[in-house]
């Protein structure tokens, strides 16, 4: 497990008591995984959220998106970066794209605690050095994008504890220039943290696409953004209640874009102080083979 330079265990804005630094949150290896589905997209609009204070536009929390369970974040983080290559001439352009990756993951560790491993399975976000595949967008038409972030929502049992986890595969290819790569990474990395929405200014990290000069960190309006959502409640990374084989039961005719004819089930997934998520929201959880993710592409 290594560290993430001398940037690490800073903590996300003042306002947010519920972040630790990450030497008191350790990241052990997943035992254990079952992906939670929710009824509908795994995205959805957020309820509008107040803002005031910040008639100047401090911010873009109104465009970000949430799912049925609650904003999908985590007050300590583990990311893994796929290594470079150990032979030459492979390994003088991996460490290209890995320096890059390294710069992208400095700037957030700023604002969120990030805590890099050497083996996946015990990262929530994982990094890896691909071009994302073409992205079907009808009528024949494809889309070809640089770098990529993929939601999905898992129940993962770590030292015999069962959490509510996001868990996100972040692609970014190596075919770019330096500064490319960071501004790429950086964009891709605010999503794994939590912002998926996109910001209305083109200057921001978070806007849907790179200006003519590459934003490569996050923005005032980044920051501001970001530790408001950090400050929202959130049932990610809290542990859980008994094991899934205890807190699951049959439901009749349900159904999801993601079952793909396999069984259903409902889950029932206790919160911090023993209420049923799914009563909370009203909606449909169900626990498939397949799991269910969410894209943004840049």
């Amino acid at each position: 497990m290594e560290p993430l330079g001398p940037l690490l265990g800073l903590l996300v804005g003042a306002g947010n008591p519920a972040a630790e630094p990450a030497s008191a949150a350790p990241c052990p290896r997943a035992e254990a995984r079952l992906p939670v589905v929710v009824a509908g997209p795994i995205l959805q609009p957020a309820a509008a959220s107040p803002r005031a204070g910040l008639a100047d536009g401090g911010d873009y929390r109104h465009r970000l998106s949430t799912t049925a369970l609650g904003w999908p974040r985590l007050d300590h983080w583990c990311v893994w970066v796929q290594p470079p290559a150990a032979a030459e001439p492979a390994a003088r352009w991996d460490r290209i794209w890995w320096e890059a990756m390294e710069r992208a993951l400095a700037s957030w560790a700023l604002l969120v605690p990030l805590q890099r491993v050497d083996d996946p399975e015990a990262a929530q976000i994982r990094i890896e050095r691909r071009r994302p595949p073409l992205r079907q967008e009808g009528a024949g038409r494809t889309r070809a994008s640089h770098g990529r972030a993929t939601l999905t929502l898992e129940r993962v049992q770590r030292q015999g504890s069962w959490r509510l986890e996001p868990s996100v595969t972040v692609l970014v290819g190596a075919d770019q220039r330096p500064t490319a790569l960071q501004a790429t990474a950086s964009h891709e990395l605010g999503h794994a943290l939590g912002l998926w929405g996109h910001s209305d200014d083109g200057h921001d990290v978070m806007a849907p696409t790179p200006g003519p000069q590459p934003t490569l960190a996050p923005t005032a309006r980044d920051r501001q953004t970001l530790q408001w959502l950090y400050r929202q409640p959130t049932p990610f990374g809290k542990p859980q209640g008994p094991t899934p084989q205890e807190t699951t039961r049959p439901v009749r005719g349900a159904s999801s874009r993601a079952s793909r004819n396999t069984p259903s089930w409902t889950m029932t997934t206790l919160g911090p102080e023993g209420r049923s998520a799914a009563a909370e929201t009203s909606k449909p959880i169900t626990a498939h083979p397949a799991p269910q993710r969410a894209e943004s592409s840049r």
